[in-house]
């Protein structure tokens, strides 16, 4: 049976010292022993006793209070979601910027990080980006000293300016990945509050709309890139980093590769789609990935997006249609067709079908065999 007692280790930062933090409910035998440690000390600010963060102390609280406490590391060691990438690492951008003398610019060893973790440079774009507007806020402080009460400072100060809670989740991000991924203090800000999300419905277009919008294509390459982002459920990312390998076609699938949550996975290959391909290969002549810029390099994610809204316009659509629109049509579709929702969350890459059941909120077939009153 598990001890009941249990100690906590937190990260601390204190007078610019990394400190073990020792988070316990008071209890008579624990703080005999926290008291008896070799260089223990109490902190009035964090009201728990802490250690100097080295390798001893933290093998002697193992050994210790083996048998007597658990000692609970989940806010102590290292865990990260990074996605891992394939694509070059591209920080030209930073290097060229013209540097204002009165403006603080991201770490080196931010930028390093980033590009051991293998970051999307998109991912990478962002974060540089909203560190660099928070270090300025501070402008006067030393960064490495910054605390809570800074962060949520700063975070109350992007609320009043009225930033989206996308932005604000954003810079959270990337104002931890400097403290607990950097300086190597994981989850060392876990307490920070964050904006709730919304619960917004996923904008979705009828059948007809969305055979309208691939009809409205301006040429055959346009016309793959709607039909492949409807008809296997595509993100964007994954659209653009399709290889030609990965048309599948004498099972009639895609082989999605590196997607979100570094996951792997095979999407429908619709037979009209593929007769398009045919012709596309044929006449555009791709070498490597399926969809190449002029150039012979990766497809641009903007020329995606305004593939896809210039044939939403001319359609005729009175929807914001963006690539990722046609991938919820794709998903409620299926559901509408009777598709079992734990297929279409293969299809999609969900981990969870917690993420696939918003579709039911959005599906007609939902509502299909339900009379209204005024009809009675």
């Amino acid at each position: 049976m598990q001890n009941s007692k249990h100690i906590t280790l937190k990260h601390l930062l204190i007078d610019n010292q990394k400190c073990i933090g020792l988070q316990y409910y008071s209890d008579r035998a624990i703080d005999l022993i926290v008291k008896g440690l070799n260089g223990i000390n109490w902190s009035k600010e964090f009201s728990m006793y802490y250690l100097p963060n080295n390798k001893f102390n933290l093998d002697n609280i193992f050994n210790i209070f083996r048998g007597i406490a658990w000692i609970d590391s989940k806010y102590f060691f290292q865990q990260t979601k990074s996605k891992q990438l394939n694509e070059t690492f591209d920080v030209d951008w930073f290097r060229k910027r013209k540097r204002a003398s009165n403006f603080r610019f991201c770490p080196e060893s931010y930028l390093q990080k980033l590009e051991l973790k293998k970051y999307a440079n998109n991912t990478v774009r962002s974060y540089v980006s909203c560190f660099e507007d928070f270090i300025n806020y501070y402008h006067d402080k030393v960064i490495d000293n910054l605390n809570e009460n800074d962060i949520r400072g700063y975070i109350q100060f992007l609320i009043h300016a009225d930033r989206s809670k996308s932005y604000i989740n954003q810079s959270i991000n990337s104002i931890k990945f400097y403290y607990e991924i950097v300086l190597g203090m994981p989850n060392r800000f876990y307490a920070i509050e964050r904006p709730r999300k919304d619960k917004k419905l996923p904008v979705v277009l009828s059948k007809e709309n969305v055979r309208k919008l691939i009809d409205s294509t301006n040429n055959l390459k346009h016309r793959c890139i709607v039909s492949l982002l409807y008809s296997a459920g595509l993100r964007r990312s994954e659209l653009l980093n399709l290889k030609i390998t990965d048309i599948d076609s004498s099972r009639m699938l895609i082989h999605v590769k590196d997607a979100k949550g570094n996951k792997d996975r095979y999407t429908l290959l619709a037979k009209t789609v593929l007769e398009d391909l045919r012709l596309y290969f044929r006449q555009w002549k791709p070498s490597s990935y399926l969809f190449e810029s002029p150039n012979r390099e990766k497809y641009s994610a903007n020329s995606v997006g305004k593939i896809v809204a210039n044939a939403a316009l001319k359609a005729g659509i009175n929807k914001s249609v963006s690539p990722h629109v046609l991938r919820h049509s794709f998903a409620t579709h299926l559901l509408e067709n009777g598709t079992d929702l734990r297929y279409i969350q293969l299809l999609l890459g969900h981990s969870s079908t917690k993420t696939t059941e918003i579709y039911t909120h959005v599906a007609k077939s939902s509502f299909d065999s339900i009379k209204n009153p005024l009809d009675l």
